[in-house]
């Protein structure tokens, strides 16, 4: 049966990370074919129009990304299709505003763009989906924003996560998922948490479940599928969001936005 038109994407439809508006009009921009799921990436277009604010329409959007010099790069390459898929991890520099980006995710699960250093962008982090042997005998792994690498180091498993060069796209190091490392999930309905896994329990012939340890002492289970190594016990490879370092209850949400509108009040006099 026909499940009618592909290239389209209402807007009330759209993913609630990508905070739309469900009154600014019917239809919005459909993500490409990309290294991301449609549900788990925005659209360029709506990072130029709706965050950053440097277009208001669809033409000014494909004036700035159909330029000639090249003025949008993700992980390093230049891209100028409007509705490119940019995804957990990604990183999004302009060259002529010095914009530095990392796309993650923040604790109410919504889409987060991380100002980063120079060096950060020069990194990636990538969790490797998939491990095999292709023709010729050759190893590779697939991570999760689609690329394959050749000839990865024995160690490296699924689950794994690697540091990638985005400069020569070699792997400079990789980090075991395992007790005592840093996760955060990038998926379900705990996406943006992040903490210490304390726990890795197996179920076999069903899902293997991770328990994570957040700031405040609190613990939440979710699936291996849904975690992603971003550090060590000592370290923390990529800066996070600004956030307490766990996820706040209704009352300290209520607290806060108390404390806030009190300092602007007091900022106004």
């Amino acid at each position: 049966m026909d499940r009618g038109h592909k290239k389209h994407l209402k807007t009330v439809n759209a993913p609630s990370s990508w905070l739309l508006s469900k009154i600014s009009g019917n239809f919005t921009m459909r993500p490409s074919q990309g290294p991301h799921k449609l549900r788990a990436s925005i659209p360029l277009g709506i990072i130029l129009r709706n965050k950053l604010k440097y277009a208001r329409t669809m033409k000014e959007i494909k004036m700035i990304t159909n330029d000639k010099d090249g003025n949008i790069y993700i992980d390093g390459k230049i891209r100028r299709d409007y509705k490119y898929p940019l995804g957990f991890m990604d990183v999004l520099t302009i060259p002529k505003t010095q914009d530095k980006f990392r796309i993650l995710f923040d604790m109410k699960k919504r889409f987060y763009l991380k100002k980063i250093s120079e060096e950060e962008t020069k990194f990636k982090l990538c969790k490797v989906i998939k491990r095999g042997i292709c023709s010729n005998k050759i190893p590779y792994i697939v991570t999760h924003d689609g690329r394959t690498i050749r000839y990865p180091h024995p160690d490296i498993k699924v689950n794994n996560t690697i540091k990638l060069n985005l400069e020569n796209n070699t792997i400079e190091s990789y980090i075991n998922m395992e007790q005592g490392v840093m996760g955060m999930a990038f998926s379900g309905n705990n996406t943006g948490r992040y903490g210490t896994i304390t726990k890795i329990e197996k179920h076999p012939g069903s899902f293997t479940i991770v328990y994570i340890k957040e700031k405040n002492g609190n613990v939440f289970a979710t699936r291996l599928d849904n975690i992603f190594v971003i550090g060590t016990s000592d370290k923390i490879l990529i800066e996070l969001p600004p956030s307490r370092g766990y996820k706040a209850d209704i009352i300290e949400e209520k607290a806060e936005k108390k404390k806030n509108l009190e300092e602007a009040k007091k900022q106004k006099k």
